[in-house]
């Protein structure tokens, strides 16, 4: 078999057989086929797309490419929730924590984040002494003790994935449905739960801009979830603005504290309510959207949700007075403020251009050796159709490399748009995929 062949096939429009599909993930793998060939299949791809049995091809063989974990030794049924990135996104940390209070075990691995979406590891290592590094067996145990653990993927972890990644990256293919699909589902596949939870981020701060794309995307992950045994739900969810009020890790991690205590912003309550909805559900525990709504409010009304992050915290090593005194969170020892120069609501944010200014201040990574400012970040003042007033406060940047603030401040000033009159189309869930 060889490469040139399969380049040729694709490029022509015609389907790769399991085989072919196979020969090209496995011998990449192992650096016997150089990047210009594989960027160039890359290409054809991204040009022609493929079927829906290649997809589930390639996912399958880059799930073969590295270990398995298995969630066996777990008491109880794991679903396991997937975003596929955004701006402000800090879900999991209220999320995890609300589903061990209603007694579901949350096994989650997760990763750091790179460009202007932010990873659940990174906020994570606010927290003075949390160990991410857990081992298989402290893993498990942490969660049949607390139901729940948060850990650093493993890194053999679909490598496969990492690598083709790594060349999609730099060669132009990386909105491609078929190849984020894989990707995606070559991670969530190798570790072994039970369900998968997706949220599907739509809007100027994700990956899908459109809802055609996100449908389709959604439609693919939930397919090949199904087809390897797994209960799978996605929920296409709104990123045309950052989720929250905070962006950037300290700034994060002292929002998600604050949901945690009932005093979160109503967009990421909400979404937190939805995803944990259909946790709840696919758990098996609930059957009725209402029951599980009522149990996920109880858990953050008697602050049982609040009290299992700190469990969390402590079992991990960690200092939990960084969750019960978030003043120990620092904010960067620089800071602007941008103010209105005319008055009316605020009829859009653009969640990239936030994203890509908090990652100028610091809080992000431009690639994985990037060192990143866990005290870096943005807050927002206002959200899309609220009211503002002429030299009133809309953002605060925080940093500390102060020549940062200037050029995050150019970027923020032209993200955002002041109307006469509300947006009021704006909406936390456009579609729910089964």
């Amino acid at each position: 078999m060889r490469m040139y062949d399969i380049i040729e096939k694709k490029r022509d429009g015609n389907p790769l057989t399991e085989k072919e599909v196979n020969f090209f993930i496995q011998d990449y793998t192992k650096s016997l086929i150089p990047d210009y060939q594989v960027s160039a299949l890359l290409m054809a791809i991204y040009l022609n797309g493929m079927n829906e049995e290649e997809t589930f091809n390639m996912t399958k063989s880059m799930i073969d490419s590295g270990d398995i974990f298995y969630m066996s030794g777990i008491n109880g049924r794991v679903i396991d929730k997937h975003s596929t990135g955004g701006v402000g996104d800090t879900v999991t940390l209220i999320l995890g924590p609300m589903i061990a209070a209603c007694g579901i075990p949350f096994a989650k691995m997760s990763g750091k984040g790179l460009g202007h979406t932010g990873g659940t590891i990174d906020k994570l290592q606010a927290i003075k002494g949390i160990n991410l590094e857990l081992n298989y067996e402290e893993f498990i145990n942490n969660i049949n003790n607390i139901n729940i653990s948060i850990v650093s993927q493993t890194g053999n972890i679909a490598p496969a994935d990492k690598k083709i990644y790594g060349l999609r990256d730099v060669t132009a293919t990386v909105d491609s449905i078929p190849l984020i699909a894989s990707s995606i589902m070559s991670k969530k596949l190798a570790i072994k739960s039970d369900g998968i939870v997706f949220d599907v981020k739509l809007g100027s701060g994700a990956f899908m801009k459109n809802l055609d794309d996100a449908i389709q995307l959604s439609n693919e992950l939930v397919r090949i979830g199904k087809a390897y045994g797994r209960d799978t739900t996605a929920l296409i969810t709104n990123m045309d603005e950052p989720l929250g009020y905070a962006v950037g890790n300290n700034l994060e991690v002292i929002e998600a504290i604050e949901t945690l205590k009932g005093n979160g912003p109503e967009d990421l309550y909400e979404l937190c309510m939805a995803l944990g909805i259909e946790i709840l559900l696919l758990s098996g525990k609930f059957k009725e959207r209402e029951q599980a709504r009522i149990q996920l409010e109880e858990v953050i009304e008697n602050k049982k949700a609040y009290n299992k992050l700190i469990e969390m915290v402590e079992l991990q090593g960690g200092d939990s007075l960084y969750i019960k005194d978030t003043q120990l969170l620092d904010k960067g020892k620089y800071s602007m403020e941008i103010k209105s120069k005319e008055e009316g609501y605020i009829s859009s944010i653009d969640a990239e251009d936030i994203g890509k200014a908090s990652l100028i201040l610091g809080a992000g990574r431009e690639d994985m050796s990037s060192k990143i400012d866990l005290a870096a970040g943005i807050l927002l003042n206002k959200k899309v159709n609220d009211k503002i007033s002429i030299n009133e406060k809309i953002f605060t940047l925080y940093t500390n490399d102060k020549p940062s603030l200037l050029k995050a401040k150019e970027k923020v000033e032209q993200s955002f748009i002041i109307s006469k009159k509300a947006n009021n189309n704006k909406k936390m869930i456009y579609k729910r995929i089964v």
